[in-house]
């Protein structure tokens, strides 16, 4: 008999740019976002508790609860007292959310093009 492997998913991590200019909770919103949209984040998958996710990122607790706080209120992720925060079922984001992200990712790109010299 052949044993099958499954290969674990690593969970999902965030990353900062402190020199961006974006707000840390405003980072972490697009960073869900941009997960569900790119679908490396599924409905049901745990994301970092707040205080791992602020001991991980080095920023205050209360900014990732704001990050958090923000997305229960527009549907996307769920939080269960004593079980974590996960992603909804239902929480994909809709086309407008999308265009949105791709304008807002295009605008940094340009940004940092520019900073960097290019013309």
């Amino acid at each position: 008999m052949r044993s099958a492997t499954f290969r674990k998913r690593r969970p999902f991590e965030f990353r900062l740019d402190l020199h961006s200019g974006v707000p840390a909770y405003r980072q972490i919103i697009d960073q869900v976002m941009g997960g569900l949209a790119a679908s490396s984040l599924t409905g049901g998958e745990q994301l970092p508790t707040v205080r791992q996710a602020a001991v991980d990122l080095s920023i205050n607790p209360n900014t990732v609860m704001r990050a958090y706080r923000e997305l229960e209120i527009r549907g996307i992720i769920e939080s269960l007292q004593g079980t974590g925060t996960f992603v909804s079922q239902d929480g994909k984001p809709d086309e407008a959310e999308r265009r949105r992200r791709l304008s807002q990712l295009a605008g940094e790109f340009v940004a940092r093009a520019g900073a960097a010299g290019f013309t």
